[in-house]
């Protein structure tokens, strides 16, 4: 029996490391694995609490240095094949309007370039 798909979009998988940073500790959370308009998977060192709520901001390359804030809960999270990390999925759940566009532009974008 196959895997039933429960994502609501898309997930770009990002080629270059980008750090998403818990604004309210100023440190990284982890780096993005994969990011869609409504989720994201991040590569850290440490499991994040369950159904931990998180702002983080992430700076995406070729965005112009624009800044995303964004809301998001964790759903799951598991080691990773590395030892000493963990993968974990996160559903966005507050996002404003102009970064909502911004990272609209940026999966589009991105879909055919290097990042």
């Amino acid at each position: 029996m196959g895997t039933i798909e429960q994502r609501g979009a898309p997930r770009l998988r990002t080629r270059l490391p980008i750090p998403v940073i818990d604004t309210m500790t100023d440190q990284i959370l982890g780096q993005l694995g994969n990011l869609s308009a409504t989720g994201m998977m991040l590569i850290g060192g440490r499991a994040p609490n369950s159904a931990a709520v998180y702002q983080v901001s992430v700076s995406l390359p070729g965005a112009d240095g624009t800044m995303l804030l964004v809301g998001i809960q964790e759903q799951w999270n598991e080691p990773a094949t590395t030892l000493g990390q963990t993968w974990s999925g996160y559903r966005i759940v507050a996002i404003n309007n102009r970064d909502a566009a911004q990272l609209d532009r940026w999966l589009e974008h991105a879909a055919s370039s290097e990042y």
